[in-house]
């Protein structure tokens, strides 16, 4: 991971050569990086808007670097957004290269929830430019909870078990915003499913147990007991996205 990110650096700087401000943070910035599962989160801060030279080029960045570079096999798992730091600030619309899970794209603005902003405040790595963390927003308690809370949303509309990762990854983001809530801090998805075991928080431990096991080893999913539990994992991720909808009552924060 080390070398895909060093690379990936020098890649970025040798194409916008003003100095951008380059941040990790996420999984890879936290200690929490999972091969096959995990994504490289970066943002990148220009001082100027983008060229369209520019913008085309980094588009790709994320194909093209393994071609030049074999050493960079991570490469393809980096995501996150290139934009001026000025339009970051204010949320004015502006070119910006945005690699995303699903591929990348030009879009006009990008923001970050207020988990990352916690992360990249109190765990990101700078990579390279300016240090400018101090003008940019620190996200609240309130802010926190509120992300939790919609998160809670998505995980009661679209939380169903099925033949991939991602299946134990609602497991996980559900410890992790009980986390939250009673800590209003951010910690890593590994740490969250210790610490919900730990505490018994979730009604079907062996569930948990399980998507912990994946999470530190995901080449499990390829066995086909673990997909075959993936797939059954609908009601564990629904009875304990219970726990975290009561928690979120009890604070009096509501998720309609």
């Amino acid at each position: 991971m080390e070398t895909s990110i060093r690379l990936m650096t020098q890649a970025i700087t040798a194409i916008v050569p003003d100095s951008p401000t380059i941040y990790l943070y996420g999984s890879a910035a936290m200690g929490d990086f999972r091969p096959g599962w995990s994504d490289i989160d970066l943002l990148i801060l220009t001082r100027e808007a983008l060229t369209g030279l520019q913008a085309d080029a980094l588009l790709t960045l994320r194909q093209a670097l393994p071609n030049q570079y074999p050493d960079a096999k991570h490469a393809r798992a980096f995501e996150g957004g290139i934009l001026p730091l000025d339009a970051f600030l204010k949320g004015y619309p502006c070119d910006v290269v945005y690699w995303g899970t699903s591929g990348q794209r030009i879009k006009n603005r990008h923001d970050l929830s207020s988990f990352d902003l916690w992360e990249l405040h109190h765990a990101g790595r700078l990579l390279h430019g300016e240090d400018v963390r101090s003008i940019l927003p620190i996200p609240t308690s309130d802010d926190l909870f509120r992300d939790v809370a919609v998160h809670l949303r998505a995980i009661r509309q679209h939380g169903r078990g099925g033949p991939s990762l991602y299946a134990f990854g609602w497991m996980l983001d559900i410890a992790r915003g009980l986390y939250t809530l009673r800590h209003e801090a951010v910690i890593t998805k590994t740490q969250a499913a210790e610490w919900a075991l730990e505490n018994h928080l979730c009604p079907d431990e062996e569930a948990l147990k399980r998507a912990l096991a994946v999470r530190r080893d995901p080449l499990l999913i390829r066995q086909a007991d673990t997909l075959a539990f993936a797939e059954a994992l609908t009601p564990a991720i629904q009875g304990f996205s219970s726990v975290l909808q009561a928690e979120l009552a009890h604070m009096g924060i509501t998720t309609d």
